[in-house]
């Protein structure tokens, strides 16, 4: 199993998605600098968390536009998976890959604290490792990450199930304007979406932050337990 993490200048969060993978399922990725004009032979490529050139024009609108994202592009054309977390999640949006856009938070603060998410469905390689309906926590640490689409847009993604995490209460209750469930006003709670076709991944929390009893806690781990058995069958 072959994982590359991408760097941007300004990306923070790469040894902790290290660490994640190589804790949960023994595998320590390739780091790839964002000026690389290829990828090596990899089954998954991550996006991780940051400030990806300070964003200084838009989150990862800058990123988007790095070298490396033409391979990434063509890398998910012939089918490959790929997960951005956070700044990600971002550049994801920015580059194309996945539908909507990442907006400041409700509050106008940048948000660091615990939150918790449901699953929506458990039927796509970063889910697999949940139930359907399962909860679990996860950290937030950013500013902008009040998730938005258009309405029809909307209406695809909760009509075609893209959307597989959302924001919750401890209980799986939602509730899209109670802050204390949906920390950043995200449209419809939504945390965390797919492309139509499952393999590419963008989710605003941290998992990584959630693998070791020294972290707090280990319910980020079935994520990566997730991938590891797509990427293995």
């Amino acid at each position: 199993m072959k994982i590359g993490i991408v760097v941007f200048p300004g990306t923070n969060r790469e040894r902790d998605m290290v660490i994640a993978f190589e804790r949960v399922i023994g595998v320590r990725p390739s780091i790839i600098w964002h000026r690389e004009t290829s990828l090596p032979q990899l089954d998954m490529v991550v996006l991780p968390g940051g400030f990806s050139y300070g964003d200084y024009l838009r989150c990862g609108a800058m990123a988007a536009h790095s070298p490396i994202m033409r391979e990434i592009q063509a890398f998910a054309q012939k089918g490959g998976y790929i997960m951005g977390v956070c700044n990600g999640f971002q550049i994801l949006t920015e580059a194309g890959l996945l539908p909507g856009a990442l907006l400041p938070n409700a509050s106008l603060r940048f948000l660091s604290r615990d939150c918790h998410l449901r699953i929506e469905r458990n039927d796509t390689p970063y889910t697999r490792g949940w139930k359907q309906g399962d909860v679990f926590k996860t950290a937030t640490a950013h500013g902008d990450g009040n998730y938005f689409c258009d309405a029809e847009g909307l209406k695809r993604l909760e009509s075609e199930g893209q959307v597989v995490f959302r924001y919750t209460s401890p209980n799986g209750e939602i509730d899209p304007l109670n802050s204390d469930y949906n920390p950043n006003g995200s449209i419809n709670a939504i945390a965390g979406i797919v492309d139509q076709t499952g393999r590419i991944c963008g989710m605003m929390p941290h998992p990584e932050d959630m693998v070791d009893p020294l972290m707090g806690s280990e319910d980020g781990k079935p994520l990566f337990q997730g991938i590891m058995e797509t990427l293995t069958r």
